[in-house]
């Protein structure tokens, strides 16, 4: 490999439409949805699918603000130039290495979940070692091509998809005509056990945290800006999908799945989609599920090794982070990049040698605050970006987000929101404390990087001048 000779080489555009498609329709569907909705069921009940189509109107509006920003100029790493040029630099720098973060987190949980479901099958492997095997294998992807990253993608979320829609469908059928249970099962779980909103408006804005943790990875579109082909059509047909995507694998699957099973039993005996499919009469429906979830930890798991990477090549063409993260692999791959985030996820390794049982909700409430904190971030750098532009050029926009700029105060009010809620909850309070401590660490890093750059020309002139 020779790195200097491919250092500040482009990367290459190899991510296909029907990649973009599949990683938009695919990438949000993760073990937030099949792992993590349990607990935010227990919140909010039959509810919840009044939360999910709130935060799913709050991430539509995030991805069209970040469409509008990423058809006009598609590099890699987006937001995070966006913000570089639209707020500050330090804006820049804070965002590149908090979306590093908040990957090499959500990492942590998606490799802590194929540890527990290779146990299923395997009890006699320990679940630290599963861990440190999926780390190996899909470095070893991400390492090869964004091709390879692409097919690898592309069919792991369509298992997802699949799964996700044959349960809907399967379920509208028993709802409707008793498919498999002899008669229909109707709408009766919906208002049973407490009613539509058992535990109150407290319960559903409690799960709002989780339902907003679920929903991450939307902007992963505007990470795939800079290598797909053809973007000005790829990146809006993608970003548009995205309202539909959530209405479908998320409002209407946790529709159907409340009203296949009571509330109260969810959660009960792990996956949701456990119990679910076995309410379907559907043999080995525990090892179908198990298999499936794999899969979705397995492919989020392979965005967090893609993004990461990107970004840190991001924040090396912005003198953010050492030059070395700039270098290109002769396969246009930001190896060094991948290897260090790599190395940092061997944590999670350790993680699930100490106390595999605590690790999903203390590290996803701490993803979740470094999502909004990117979230924020993307809207603070599209209005700043909206305001630059005459109103000449704001109609030749080929994106615009919509109902600018009251759709962007009302995101920004409801993300405020969420994180005020976190403040209530003991397993999510953490974060609020990880947080600051994060930034502040940021902050010394970028004074100091300032503060270096200073130095070093003046020594060069001073050396020049003695010469």
């Amino acid at each position: 490999m020779d790195n200097h000779s491919n250092e500040n080489k482009p990367l290459q555009r190899g991510l296909k439409n029907r990649h973009i498609q599949m990683i938009a329709l695919g990438g949000g569907i993760g073990s937030g949805l099949f792992y993590g909705s349990a607990p935010a069921i227990k919140l909010a009940g039959p509810a919840l699918t009044l939360g999910y189509l709130l935060g799913g109107l709050i991430a539509f509006a995030i991805v069209r603000a970040l469409g509008e920003l990423a058809v006009e100029e598609p590099v890699s790493g987006s937001f995070s130039y966006y913000a570089n040029k639209y707020i500050s630099s330090f804006a820049g720098y804070l965002t590149g290495w908090t979306y590093w973060f908040l990957w090499i987190v959500i990492g942590m949980v998606e490799i802590t979940v194929v540890g527990v479901y290779v146990n299923f099958w395997f009890p006699d492997i320990p679940q630290w070692l599963s861990a440190l095997g999926v780390l190996a294998l899909i470095t070893g992807v991400n390492l090869t091509t964004v091709k390879s990253y692409g097919e690898f993608e592309f069919w792991f979320s369509l298992i997802k998809v699949v799964t996700v829609v044959g349960m809907i469908v399967i379920g509208v059928f028993m709802i409707i005509f008793g498919l498999g249970v002899g008669q229909p099962l109707g709408f009766d779980n919906f208002i049973v056990n407490g009613g539509f909103m058992p535990n109150g408006i407290q319960g559903l804005l409690m799960a709002l945290v989780l339902v907003m943790f679920s929903l991450g990875g939307v902007e992963l579109i505007g990470v795939t800006a800079g290598e797909a082909d053809n973007p000005d059509k790829t990146i809006p047909k993608a970003i548009n999908n995205v309202i539909w995507r959530i209405l479908i694998f998320y409002v209407l699957a946790i529709a159907i799945m409340l009203l296949l099973c009571p509330w109260n039993e969810i959660g009960t005996q792990g996956s949701p989609f456990v119990i679910v499919f076995d309410k379907m009469g559907i043999p080995a429906a525990a090892g179908i599920i198990n298999f499936v979830v794999l899969t979705a930890a397995l492919s989020a798991f392979n965005s967090c090794l893609f993004s990461t990477g990107r970004m840190l090549y991001n924040l090396a063409s912005q003198n953010h982070a050492p030059k070395i993260f700039g270098r290109l692999s002769k396969s246009s791959t930001p190896s060094i990049g991948i290897l260090f985030s790599a190395f940092f996820l061997l944590i999670a390794v350790v993680l699930n040698y100490f106390m595999p049982e605590k690790v999903f909700m203390y590290i996803s409430s701490i993803a979740t605050v470094g999502m909004i904190t990117i979230w924020t971030i993307i809207l603070v750098a599209q209005y700043k970006f909206r305001r630059s532009k005459t109103q000449a050029e704001v109609d030749k926009l080929k994106f615009k987000l919509p109902f600018w700029p009251y759709s962007i105060y009302f995101t920004l009010g409801f993300m405020a929101m969420v994180c005020l809620l976190m403040a209530f909850m003991e397993e999510t309070r953490i974060a609020l404390y990880v947080a600051p401590v994060w930034f502040a660490v940021l902050y010394a890093g970028y004074k100091l990087r300032r503060i270096n750059k200073k130095c070093i020309p003046v020594i060069g002139e001073s050396t020049q001048g003695n010469s």
